[in-house]
């Protein structure tokens, strides 16, 4: 192998995808020229293309399902806001969007991770809406479905997805695009039980949230809410709808990536690392990020994962639903994040096996 795609794989933003194809500096596949657009337009026209399908699809949501007044009814009055508030809010939710999109393409995700994280983090608002403010099931499942399209299909239109998602593509990989662990990625026991795993642990934390404390968050900073019973007749069966595809996706976005890495010339560095004849500032590096490149691969996601979920929905809680303080909306993000880590780490601890 040339030192060029030495270089080119070391250079992949997330050390998962960096060990199964080679990339432009953009992060975007280079196999069959999937895009001859310039590198500076790519993440413009990603944004727009996201922004405009998102319209799109909205209103073809409130023009045949009548999701508008379902919405309608929950949302804060722009009569009774300031015109400069409600500017600042419909500002905020947007750069918020760009930056989940831009965040993707840096990153250097493909339209399967994009579609995972977008389910993990905009589940929770959309749940609280059909859980406790009567919002109509239909309403709920085409908004979520329309934000997971709108990130992920024009992320599709301009980078390949990775071979690692694809279980026939991880199997019959070879050369620069081979996929490490296939077996791995392959193993429907194994795909299923750490589904189940990442569902329980949702489940779990959700439920336990349920019971100490989140209903008094709700009755207290979400003075608009209908009700809470949802929250106390609440059990973790009936959680099951809700937790298996979130589990299903933070397999998705996590376990995948990490088990389909390979060790990185920074492994074998950090193998060798000797703190007898290291600098102080080696020494404080490797204590710090000294991991191996799985390892390194579920702390970078997990993370992620909890940056985004946590503030997707304190903003999406707060901002456009009546009667909700900042306060309550942290609360109940606070359970979301717990969830992503605890998730994240029992993952990691599956990947270190």
């Amino acid at each position: 192998m040339s030192s060029r795609s030495i270089k080119e794989k070391s250079s992949d933003p997330d050390p998962a995808l960096a060990v199964i194809r080679r990339v432009d500096r953009d992060g975007a596949p280079r196999r069959n020229g999937i895009s001859r657009l310039p590198q500076l337009l790519k993440l413009p026209l990603l944004m727009v293309l996201s922004l405009n399908l998102s319209a799109v699809l909205y209103s073809l949501s409130a023009m045949y399902l009548d999701t508008d007044m379902d919405f309608a009814v929950i949302s804060r009055s722009m009569e009774s806001e300031d015109w400069w508030d409600g500017l600042a809010m419909a500002g905020t939710l947007v750069g918020w969007r760009m930056f989940e999109v831009a965040l993707a393409w840096f990153e250097g995700y493909d339209s399967y991770d994009v579609a995972a994280l977008t389910l993990l983090s905009h589940a929770p608002p959309m749940y609280l809406l059909g859980t406790f403010y009567g919002v109509r099931p239909a309403t709920v499942l085409s908004a979520l479905i329309i934000d997971v399209l709108t990130m992920s299909i024009p992320l599709r239109l301009l980078r390949l997805p990775s071979p690692m998602h694809s279980a026939f593509a991880s199997a019959t990989s070879s050369g620069t695009d081979a996929v490490p662990n296939t077996d791995i990625l392959t193993d429907s026991s194994i795909q299923t039980l750490t589904t189940v795993l990442a569902a329980s642990i949702y489940g779990t934390v959700l439920y336990c949230a349920y019971a100490f404390g989140l209903p008094v968050y709700l009755v207290t900073y979400f003075s608009d809410i209908p009700s809470v019973e949802a929250a106390h007749a609440s059990v973790p069966i009936t959680l099951i709808p809700l937790v298996l595809p979130l589990g299903y996706a933070a397999k998705t976005f996590i376990f995948t990536p990490a088990a389909a890495s390979a060790p990185s010339a920074a492994d074998a560095k950090n193998s060798a690392f000797n703190p007898a004849t290291a600098t102080l500032g080696e020494t404080f590096w490797y204590n710090v990020w000294g991991y191996q490149t799985r390892t390194k691969t579920v702390i970078r996601r997990t993370a992620t994962l909890m940056l985004v979920s946590g503030v997707n929905t304190l903003l999406r809680t707060w901002m456009p639903i009546a009667g909700v303080e900042v306060a309550g909306a942290a609360a109940y993000s606070t359970v979301w994040v717990v969830a992503a880590l605890t998730t994240g780490a029992a993952l990691g601890l599956v990947c270190a096996v």
